[in-house]
């Protein structure tokens, strides 16, 4: 289905399986190339899903110590909000990014969607711009919320442009591959996993404004029918971060 519309129509469907939950994820270099100036990657993220009944609220926080070959260490501190209606059309996002305990960079504002997903993105920070969004354009639950409805029809191949607000730039193009659908690891040790689907999901990003023929990065993941990652490895091209599930918790209902 074309829009934001049609996008949240799809997306009900899947929504009703959702968990809303609390990850945290073991960060770690899983490979780099011999042209890489990073020689290893450590830390962890913690990923929320909230339900707050007339929208999905999420927060990433991430904190990575980078190594580099020359000896020099980096120790970034990333923290990232959003807000998103249900129906796919309101959308508020916050980053904030430390370098080193620094503030390096602030990111805030909304954006709103039409139905055939076009709209506007409103930035307070960095400093105040608008910014047109082109036709099917999705945020970035609702793009997951899609990725599950197209795995759970069987469909391998799906691409949309995603708007997130991470930083300035604007939106991206995102070419999803969907694989066929396994069970989740049945290692008895987290009950909220056990016996559901997961589907190996491979994600290419394009910024709109980039002429490159070359993904801006990848990632990999086993996303599950509840909208929990299992894994992650992410490729910037010239190294690979790794991120394992730790542990997971339900988050309370909303009571809507």
């Amino acid at each position: 289905p074309a829009g934001a519309a049609g996008a949240a129509g799809a997306a009900a469907g899947a929504a009703a399986n959702i968990l809303p939950h609390r990850a945290v994820y073991k960060m770690s270099l899983l490979s780099a190339r011999n042209s890489s100036k990073v020689s290893d990657v450590r830390g962890r993220m913690l990923f929320e899903w909230a339900d707050a009944c007339d929208g999905w609220t999420t927060e990433q926080r991430f904190q990575l110590r980078f190594v580099y070959a020359e000896g020099d260490e980096m120790a970034m501190t990333t923290n990232y909000t959003t807000w998103e209606a249900k129906d796919g059309r309101r959308y508020r996002f916050n980053v904030r990014k430390l370098i080193n305990g620094e503030e390096d960079e602030e990111v805030r504002g909304d954006a709103r969607l039409a139905k055939d997903g076009t709209g506007t993105a409103a930035f307070s920070k960095p400093e105040p711009q608008d910014m047109e969004l082109p036709p099917n354009t999705m945020f970035p639950t609702a793009h997951t919320l899609a990725v599950l409805d197209h795995a759970g029809a069987g469909d391998t191949f799906f691409n949309r442009i995603v708007f997130d607000g991470a930083d300035s730039e604007g939106a991206t193009e995102v070419s999803t591959v969907i694989g066929a659908a396994i069970q989740a690891k049945e290692d008895g040790a987290e009950p909220l996993l056990k016996g559901k689907k997961a589907w190996p999901v491979r994600m290419a990003f394009f910024p709109l404004k980039s002429d490159s023929a070359q993904p801006e990065y990848e990632m990999s993941l086993r996303l599950l029918q509840n909208g929990v990652a299992e894994s992650m490895q992410i490729d910037y091209g010239d190294f690979t971060v790794n991120a394992i599930l730790e542990k997971v918790e339900a988050l309370p209902k909303s009571g809507c």
